[in-house]
């Protein structure tokens, strides 16, 4: 516990420390992707979001190479209700760092993002009603989100142009994420602020840590055709060390930006295996439609998810649907929603097959005030309340109505424009 409550003070003491050795923001020449905008997107993968979306980060420029850091962390007092609720003190955290540098005709940029989740988070993990996915003591998690492991992604992008406006590229990686799904939450706008993940997180972008990833692809203007052969299982409970396994796994994702301000994307995968503790493999769709409105001071961020397993040896179907928008007012304001439709089948563990399917509601509503905002640092104080809505047989697990709520301290870099 005490761990859990020290860490994010350390944390936010080495933010500010860094901020003050940060030069100030300045237009970065040779930082466009062939092919691409000018965008410096910290996306998840190859995952493109809409170009005017506002990033967190720290620029820095030496000796033709470019450097990047972007990171949050969300630490406070998590209470989730009802019979199957508890409360608990937690830190949900990352950092990212990126390096891009000019190689030949193209560009190569290195990414390394860390978490120090198992660390700061509770066991068994995050306290979440009806969240299910990856296992514990060899268990499948119920009610609680995982910590995300040590290393979350280590990778290296290879741009090279064809002609104006074509691309193509390579990706890389150790610990990264294939071609499938939106931006994963940690990087979604309209989930900047949201402290808690989505319970369709395992339908829609649970594949955001894979050990074992290569994705080439074509960036045709605004279009992005793309394909990936990776590792599809799930980390273990073992947060520290890579889970490599054969990439046997497959996904395609074709990605659009109509717009500056829009991005949508279809993507199917096949998972083989994905999860430890149910012999069955996946086959896997998502689409989305992420908007970003800029405002005179502040920002409008939405997106829209549908994510679907069909579990192909169980020969079940479960489906996800996700509604989530934030908006950034009066500069240190943000208010957010998220309202989500989820299948679940995995509730009840011991019991025998076939497993029951439930469909749940989750709305969440919260928002955040900036105590501390400039192109440095953004220290902010949150609360979000989350209702539900369930089928009846599961008032003796989880009773009538529960309400969970959250109350925590958001800290990370100064926000950019995307896409100036």
């Amino acid at each position: 516990m005490a761990r859990i409550l020290a860490y994010p003070l350390v944390f936010a003491l080495a933010l500010a420390a860094a901020a003050q050795q940060r030069p100030q923001h300045r237009p970065m020449p040779g930082m466009r992707m062939p092919g691409e905008s000018q965008a410096l997107e910290f996306a998840s993968g190859t995952a493109w979001q809409p170009q005017s979306a506002p990033e967190n980060m720290w620029m820095l420029e030496r000796a033709g190479w470019s450097f990047m850091v972007h990171g949050n962390l969300v630490a406070g007092y998590n209470q989730q209700g009802g019979p199957r609720g508890a409360g608990k003190a937690q830190a949900m955290d990352f950092a990212m760092f990126m390096e891009r540098h000019k190689l030949g005709r193209g560009t190569v940029e290195f990414r390394q993002m860390l978490s120090a989740e198992p660390l700061t988070a509770p066991h068994p993990g995050f306290p979440e009603l009806f969240q299910t996915g990856e296992s514990y003591h060899g268990q499948p998690l119920v009610d609680h989100q995982h910590p995300h492991d040590l290393f979350g992604e280590l990778s290296v992008l290879f741009t090279v142009p064809i002609r104006e406006k074509v691309s193509w590229y390579f990706y890389g990686a150790p610990a990264g994420e294939p071609a499938l799904g939106p931006a994963a939450f940690l990087h979604r706008a309209s989930a900047a602020d949201i402290p808690a993940a989505p319970l369709g997180h395992h339908l829609q972008d649970s594949t955001h840590i894979s050990y074992g990833v290569v994705t080439s692809g074509f960036v045709l203007g605004p279009v992005k055709l793309e394909a990936s052969l990776f590792n599809g299982r799930e980390p273990d409970e073992a947060r520290y060390d890579f889970d490599f396994a054969p990439m046997d796994s497959w996904s395609v994702r074709a990605s659009a930006r109509p717009g500056k301000n829009w991005e949508a994307q279809y993507s199917f995968g096949h998972l083989v295996r994905p999860e430890a503790a149910e012999p069955t493999d996946l086959a896997r769709q998502t689409a989305s439609l992420t908007y970003n409105r800029p405002l005179a001071r502040g920002h409008w961020d939405t997106s829209l998810v549908w994510g679907r397993n069909r579990k192909l040896q169980a020969r079940t179907t479960q489906n996800s649907y996700l509604l989530e928008s934030e908006v950034n007012f009066l500069d240190k304001d943000y208010a957010f929603a998220r309202l989500e439709l989820v299948d679940k089948d995995e509730l009840f563990p011991s019991a025998p097959p076939p497993a029951p399917s439930f469909r749940i509601a989750a709305y969440t509503f919260g928002g955040v005030r900036d105590l501390v905002h400039d192109s440095k640092l953004q220290v902010g104080l949150g609360a979000a309340v989350t209702f539900y809505s369930k089928p009846a047989p599961l008032d003796a697990a989880y009773g009538a109505n529960p309400v969970s709520f959250q109350l925590f301290l958001r800290v990370r870099p100064g926000a950019m424009k995307m896409g100036d």
